[in-house]
Order: C-alpha cells, then sequence, then structure tokens
C-alpha cells in the first residue's frame, strides 16, 4: 500500500517516561505504516532539556510558529525530587508554561466520549470544552523564600527607573514566610478572549468565563473588563445572529452551574483555574486518558498534546519488565489532532481522512470492548478484555489497517 505523503513538516516534541515509550509506538504501529511522516524533531525529556538549558524548548515552540503545526508528548516538570532523581542543574520550568508564552495561545480541551464510559456526573450527556489561557499567572511567577523582620513591597519603576506605584504586600515581622509575585498582561487576555469567542462561534456553543473578581479587584477585574470590552465591541451581534450566549460569573458560581448542567458548551477559564477544572472535567467524564487538548495562536499555530501527564509509575513498572496497560488514547488523538490540521492546511484531504480513520478506529476498539485498565474499570460494557499498552496499539492498528 502506498504510504500517504506530507508536503510540509509538523513540529514533533518527544517526552518523558511511559509517554515517551508511547510515543514511539503509536509512530512504528500506527502511523508509520501508513504515512511517509515528515517531522522537525526536537527531544523535550528532561535530560536533553537540562543539556540545553531549556533551550530546546525555546526553540520547539519557534519551529512552532514557522510551521504551523505541532505535536507535544507529555513532559515532566521537575520538582525538588526529579532535582535528584535526574541530577538537574536546575529546577526548569514547565514546557507546557514556556511553549504556552511564546505562542501566546488559548489551551481547548474536551472529553472523547465513547460507548461504555459514563460520566460520574449523570447529567452530563454532552461534552463540556475547557478554554485555559496559556499565559501568565503562577505559571510565570517569581518567588522567594523571606526571613523574619523583613518587610516585602510591591515596586513598579518606568523606563528611567522611577517609581510609579508602590504597597505594602507585607511586614513579616518575627515570623519567616513566602511571596510571589505573578502578572499578565491586556495583549495576552486579549487574545485569550478572542481565541474562546471565535471558538465559540466556530463551534455554535455557549462561552462561560469566570474569575474571582469580587477578591481580586485589580487582578481578576481585569480580566473581566477586557471580555467584556471585546464581547460587546466585536462579537456581541455575532453571538446574536447565531443564537448563542455569552456569560460572565464568579468561579464557585461557575462550578455550581457545571455540575448542575447538561454540558455542550465552552468554559473560559485563567491559567491555573483551566489547568486544575480539565483534569476534573476530564476525570469525571471518565479518564484523564480520554481527553483531547490543542493550543492555539493568535496568528493560527496550532499545537496538540495529551492533557494527562508522563505516567510515571507505569514507568517504573516497564522498567522492571513488568507488563503495564496504559492508556494511550489521548496520545493518539494528539497524533491525529496534528495530522488533521497538517492536512487542512496542505490541502492533503488524504491525511486528514487518515487521522479520521485512526480516531474512529481507536473508539471502535474500545467500544468493542477491548481497552486498558483504567476503562477497563469504569466501563459499563457486557463483554470487555483488559489488554496490555502494547497490544491495545496493535489491536487499533488492526483495525486501522481493516
Amino acid at each position: 500500500m502506498a504510504k500517504i505523503q506530507m508536503t510540509t513538516p509538523l513540529v514533533e516534541m518527544d517526552g518523558d517516561e511511559m509517554t515517551r515509550i508511547i510515543w514511539q509506538l503509536i509512530k512504528d504501529e500506527l502511523i508509520s505504516p501508513f504515512v511517509d511522516l515528515k517531522s522537525e524533531y526536537y527531544d523535550l525529556g528532561l535530560e536533553h532539556r537540562d543539556a540545553t538549558n531549556d533551550q530546546v524548548t525555546v526553540d520547539s515552540a519557534e519551529a512552532t510558529k514557522k510551521y504551523g503545526v505541532a505535536v507535544k508528548c507529555a513532559t515532566i516538570t521537575p520538582n525538588a525530587q526529579r532535582m535528584t532523581e535526574y541530577t538537574l542543574k536546575e529546577m526548569w520550568k514547565s514546557p507546557n508554561g514556556t511553549i504556552r508564552a511564546i505562542l501566546d495561545g488559548t489551551v481547548f480541551r474536551a472529553p472523547i466520549i465513547v460507548k461504555g464510559i459514563e460520566p460520574l456526573v449523570p447529567g452530563w450527556t454532552k461534552p463540556i470544552t475547557i478554554a485555559r489561557h496559556a499565559y501568565g499567572d503562577m505559571y510565570r511567577n517569581t518567588e522567594l523564600k523571606i526571613e523574619p523582620n523583613t518587610k516585602v513591597e510591591l515596586v513598579a519603576t518606568d523606563n528611567n527607573n522611577n517609581n510609579v506605584a508602590k504597597m505594602l504586600i507585607h511586614d513579616f515581622g518575627d515570623t519567616a514566610g513566602i511571596v510571589q509575585g505573578i502578572h499578565n498582561t491586556d495583549k495576552s487576555i486579549g487574545s485569550f478572549a478572542r481565541s474562546c469567542f471565535n471558538y465559540a462561534l466556530d463551534t455554535k456553543q455557549d462561552l462561560w468565563f469566570a474569575t474571582k473578581d469580587t477578591i481580586s479587584k485589580t487582578y481578576d477585574h481585569r480580566f473581566k473588563d477586557i471580555y467584556e470590552e471585546i464581547y460587546e465591541s466585536e462579537y456581541k451581534s455575532k453571538f446574536d445572529g447565531a443564537g448563542i450566549e455569552y456569560f460572565y460569573t464568579l468561579i464557585d458560581d461557575a462550578v455550581a452551574r457545571v455540575m448542575r448542567s447538561d454540558g455542550g458548551y465552552i468554559w473560559a477559564c485563567k491559567n491555573y483555574d483551566g489547568d486544575v477544572m480539565s483534569d476534573m472535567v476530564a476525570a469525571a467524564f471518565g479518564s484523564l486518558g480520554m481527553m483531547t487538548s490543542v493550543l492555539v495562536s493568535p496568528d493560527g499555530a496550532f499545537e496538540y498534546e495529551a492533557a494527562h501527564g508522563t505516567v510515571t509509575r507505569h514507568y517504573y513498572k516497564h522498567l522492571k519488565g513488568e507488563e503495564t496497560s496504559t492508556n494511550s488514547v489521548a496520545t493518539i488523538f494528539a497524533w491525529t489532532g496534528g495530522l488533521k490540521k497538517r492536512g487542512e492546511l496542505d490541502r492533503l484531504p488524504e491525511l486528514s481522512a487518515f487521522a479520521e480513520k485512526l480516531e474512529q478506529a481507536t473508539v471502535d476498539t474500545i467500544e468493542s470492548g477491548v481497552m486498558t485498565g483504567d476503562l477497563y474499570s469504569i466501563s459499563s460494557l457486557g463483554q470487555k478484555k483488559k489488554v496490555n499498552t502494547q497490544d491495545f496499539i496493535k489491536e487499533i492498528a488492526s483495525r486501522v489497517k481493516a
């Protein structure tokens, strides 16, 4: 069978631990037999990030700007334990945070719904898409440990080093403590808002946005104001024409509304809120391994990734030669998302059609009763079989060939 030919490379960002193993299996079993894969490869494994002082992460983001489409494997964001485990030079920032800051995009995450996996919230009959702002907040923070008898102030200076604002954060007195500084920009918030409004129009879904402006009367309120200004001046008439709604509410009210809803809308969140809520929605719909994720930049670059982590526990079992049953669906859908978009941009319908067939084969495999352990434990199908990581991918490959 002749392989499908690509004309433009996509950016391939390899990752860490068990997902790195799965990454190669997917390429070997599900893509390379059918597609003459053209990719510009970047190794974002933690060891290589450390060796390059994290320059490889920056380079991969710049390449995404150049080629327009990237596919990313899950990566480790190191903590103190990982510093020791991998003998790192420093505790490198989240690669996702670095890439998102460079692309200044919005992350859209939605569950992959299959027969036999019912949501834990009975009323959720339609997917809930989380739109996560991908810049700033605690992901671009500065932090300090503070010694006793220290006063911490927030100071803003202009380009001539003249103080333009100054306020006391806290006088620590006779106790030690910690302090954190976060920021955002009007430009990035505006890009976030427009991405969400456009995505809502494209998918014909209502859009919710939520912060805590009653407590954060300047920081969170700025998000609320920018959303409202852009909506009223640029999108209100379009939303009215499409018969969809935009509304703002407090984050705690949004959580209560979500639990009572039937789904079928986009819930826009600030960076940290979106990080937490997307995992909650994914788990409630069945599994973190059943969630699509795409970062969309304002200038039209797309980075597709799995929404979960590197599955460390399974990786350690794999290193011991023990069998694992790791869900690879989100990583497969990262690849199919990238291939579909590459086919769309390059006008290669056969490439997009292949990606859609691979997605359908993946869903059909699960709905036929063949699945990994996490899905086996929650599936309501009468006839089902738990298989290991490799056999699950090989079963999908056999359906693609058929």
